[in-house]
C-alpha cells in the first residue's frame, strides 16, 4: 500500500495553487471589487452568486452554498477523488506527490505506481519490437509515417503470440498482478494468462504529467477488431483521456484551437504533416468530461468527422455534450470530411495548407445545430416550425446562462417567426420545472459554533491564522462550555504547529471531519471590515478576552449553582473578577 501523502506537501501544493487561477480555467471569472464572480458551475442561475476569493483562496455559492478550497473545487467540479484532485494540482505545479513509508491510508486507497512503472517498462518493451520488426515497419511507412514522428509518439509493436509480455515481465507475483490491473494480460477461467495486445502496432496514452496510462494496439491486416483499447482501470478511464493531447502541449507553446478526430493514426498522421494540435477520442463518442478538459487547454475545438450517417451521429452527440459545458469566449466548430475519408487519408492527399484551410471554413456549432434541425422538421408549416422550437429548446436547456445562450435563443425566435421574450419564456419556465427544490440547509452536527462572538472569532482565525501568533487562547478553552471554543483552541493549536500556514492549507485538515461544514461556512463569513493588520489583531483579541470572561463566568455558575467546591486558586480568580455577585455581560 502506499504511504500517505504528507500534510506539509499538501499545505505547501494549496499555497502555491492559485484558486482564482485555477477556477477561471473551467469557469470564466469576472473581477467584483476585491474578489470574482461568476454563475455557478454547481446549479443553474442567470444572476452570478459563485464568489472567488483571492485573498482568501475560497470558493462559495449564495446560491446553492457549494464552497471550499482549491481541492474542493476540484473533487466537486471534475468528480475527482482527493488523491486525485491532489495529483492534478501537482501536475500543473509541476511537482511529483511524495508519500511516507510505511504509513497506509485509511481509505485503503490503491497504490498506482506499480501500474504505472509496468506500463512504462511494456511501452519500451513494445518500441523495442517495432526496431526489430520489417512487417511492422513497411506498415507504417505506407501509412507515412516518419521513424522521428514514431520516436515522438512513443509508436511500438506487440509481437504475435500469447505470452510476450508475461515471459519479459510476468517473473514475480508483484508484475503479474500490475499486469493483470492495467489489463495488459488477460486471466482466463481455468488460471491461464495472456497477452491482451498481440501483432498490433502500439499506441501509448499518456495522462497530463506524460505518464502512460494505457494503449491503443492496432491491427496490421485484415481482422477485428481493427482498434483495441486497454480495459478501465484505476489509472486509465477512456471516458476522461485523449490520446495526443500530451503530445500537442509539448509541441506547441500555445494551443491556439484543438481538433478532436477519432482515431490514433489520425492523431500522427496530421502531427506528421504539422498539424500538431489534434487529439483522438479513443474510439468513443466524445464524453463531457473530455470537451470540459479540452476547453481548459484551448477556447477553441474543432470535431472532425466522417461526413457519412454515422460521423454526422458522432457529431451530433458532440454537439449536445457541448451545449452542457460551453460558455461565453468558447468556439466549438465541425469538419466534415468527404465520405470514406478520414483526416490521415486527407492529409495525406492534399498537404497541411489545404487540410487547414478546411478547418478554417469548418460549421459553426450553431450553423450545425440549426441546419440539422431544419432537414427534420418542414419549417414551411406552423406546425413544423413548432416541432423545430421543441426540439431546440430541449438542447438550449441544457446550455449556462450565456450570451451565447441568449444568441441561440435569438437566432431560434428570427428562425420560426416567434418572438425572443416568449420564447425566453418558455424555456425558463420549462428549466424551472426540471430543477429540483433547494433543500434547506441541514444544520451541523457536532461541536457547533452558535454564539455569535464565537463566529466570528473562529472566522477571523481560520481567515488570518496570523492571528495565533500575536493572541493566544486560554488553555482551559479546550474543554470550554461554550462548544465553539474547543474549535478555536484546536485551530491554535494547529496554526502553532505550523506557523506559516495558508488559510486554505487550515480548512484542508478539517476534511471529513465533524467540524468541515461549519468551517466552510465561516470562512466566507463577512468580518468587521479593517484599515490594517493591527485593527484585525486588536478586534480579534478583543473578543477572544470577552469570550474568556463570558466562559469563566458560566464556569463559575455551573459549580456554585450544583454546590461544587473551587479550588483555592478558582476562588481567587471568582473574587477577582468584578461584579462576582451579579450576573455578568453574557449577551451574544
Amino acid at each position: 500500500m502506499a504511504g500517505l501523502i504528507p500534510q506539509n506537501f499538501i499545505d505547501d501544493l494549496i499555497g502555491r495553487s492559485d484558486i482564482v487561477e485555477v477556477i477561471n480555467a473551467r469557469v470564466p471569472l469576472k473581477r467584483k471589487g476585491k474578489e470574482f464572480t461568476a454563475c455557478c458551475p454547481f446549479h443553474n442561475e442567470k444572476t452570478p452568486s459563485f464568489t472567488v476569493s483571492e485573498n482568501k483562496q475560497f470558493f462559495y455559492c449564495f446560491g446553492c452554498h457549494a464552497k471550499g478550497n482549491v481541492i474542493g473545487f476540484l473533487m466537486d467540479y471534475e468528480h475527482l477523488s482527493y488523491i486525485d484532485a491532489i495529483e492534478s494540482l501537482a501536475a500543473d505545479a509541476h511537482v511529483d506527490v511524495p508519500r511516507e513509508g510505511n504509513i497506509t491510508d485509511n481509505k485503503n486507497r490503491e497504490d498506482k505506481q506499480p501500474l504505472y512503472d509496468i506500463l512504462k517498462q511494456a511501452s519500451e518493451l513494445f518500441q523495442k519490437q517495432l526496431k526489430t520488426s520489417d512487417r511492422a515497419i513497411e506498415y507504417l511507412k505506407k501509412r507515412g509515417l516518419s521513424g522521428e514522428i514514431a520516436k515522438t509518439f512513443k509508436i511500438g509493436y506487440a509481437p504475435d503470440g500469447w505470452d510476450f509480455l508475461i515471459s519479459q515481465l510476468g517473473k514475480s507475483t508483484e508484475n503479474l498482478s500490475a499486469l493483470t490491473k492495467t489489463g495488459l494480460i488477460v486471466n482466463k477461467e481455468n488460471n491461464k494468462t495472456y497477452d491482451r495486445f498481440r501483432d498490433r502496432i502500439i499506441f501509448p496514452i499518456t495522462d497530463q504529467r506524460g505518464r502512460i496510462i494505457g494503449f491503443g494496439g492496432r491491427i496490421l491486416d485484415q481482422g477485428e477488431p481493427k482498434y483495441l483499447n486497454s480495459p478501465e482501470n484505476s489509472v486509465f478511464h477512456k471516458g476522461y483521456e485523449l490520446y495526443g493531447l500530451y503530445e500537442a502541449k509539448m509541441a506547441l507553446r500555445k494551443i491556439d484551437r484543438i481538433m478532436i478526430v477519432e482515431g490514433y493514426m489520425d492523431v500522427v498522421a496530421l502531427a506528421q504533416s504539422g498539424i500538431n494540435y489534434a487529439v483522438a477520442s479513443l474510439g468513443t463518442a466524445t464524453t463531457t468530461d473530455q470537451i470540459q478538459k479540452t476547453f481548459r487547454t484551448t477556447h477553441e475545438i474543432i470535431f472532425c468527422y466522417d461526413g457519412d450517417n454515422a460521423g454526422k451521429k458522432a457529431a451530433w452527440r458532440a454537439l449536445e455534450n457541448t451545449l452542457t459545458v460551453i460558455r461565453d469566449g468558447m468556439i466549438a466548430k465541425f469538419l466534415f470530411l468527404p465520405e470514406k475519408e478520414d483526416p490521415d487519408t486527407m492529409v495525406r492527399k492534399e498537404g497541411k495548407d489545404a487540410f487547414e484551410q478546411r478547418i478554417k471554413n469548418a460549421t459553426t456549432l450553431s450553423g450545425f445545430l440549426f441546419d440539422n434541425l431544419k432537414t427534420k422538421s418542414d419549417i414551411t408549416t406552423q406546425e413544423g416550425k413548432a416541432q423545430l422550437a421543441s426540439k431546440a429548446n430541449v438542447l438550449i436547456q441544457k446550455m449556462h446562462n450565456s450570451l451565447f445562450k441568449d444568441l441561440l435563443i435569438e437566432e431560434l425566435s428570427t428562425l420560426i417567426g416567434l418572438s425572443q421574450q416568449h420564447l425566453e419564456a418558455k424555456i425558463s419556465s420549462q428549466e424551472k420545472k426540471k430543477r429540483p427544490l433547494m433543500q434547506p440547509a441541514k444544520p451541523v452536527r457536532g461541536q457547533q459554533v452558535s454564539n455569535n462572538k464565537t463566529r466570528l472569532a473562529v472566522a477571523l482565525l481560520i481567515q488570518n491564522p496570523i492571528l495565533a501568533t500575536h493572541h493566544k487562547v486560554p488553555e482551559h478553552f479546550r474543554e470550554a462550555f461554550n462548544k465553539g471554543l474547543p474549535l478555536l483552541f484546536t485551530l491554535q493549536k494547529t496554526i502553532e504547529s505550523n506557523p506559516d500556514i495558508s488559510s486554505a492549507a487550515l480548512l484542508e485538515r478539517f476534511r471529513d471531519g465533524e467540524h468541515e461544514k461549519a468551517l466552510n461556512t465561516l470562512s466566507m463569513l463577512q468580518t468587521p471590515e479593517t484599515e490594517n493588520e493591527d485593527n484585525i489583531i486588536n478586534v480579534y483579541k478583543e473578543i477572544v478576552i470577552r469570550l474568556n470572561s463570558e466562559e469563566r463566568s458560566d464556569f463559575f455558575k455551573s459549580k456554585l449553582s450544583n454546590n461544587e467546591q473551587l479550588t483555592a486558586e478558582e476562588w481567587n480568580e471568582y473574587l477577582d473578577r468584578p461584579n462576582n455577585n451579579s450576573n455578568d455581560d453574557t449577551s451574544q
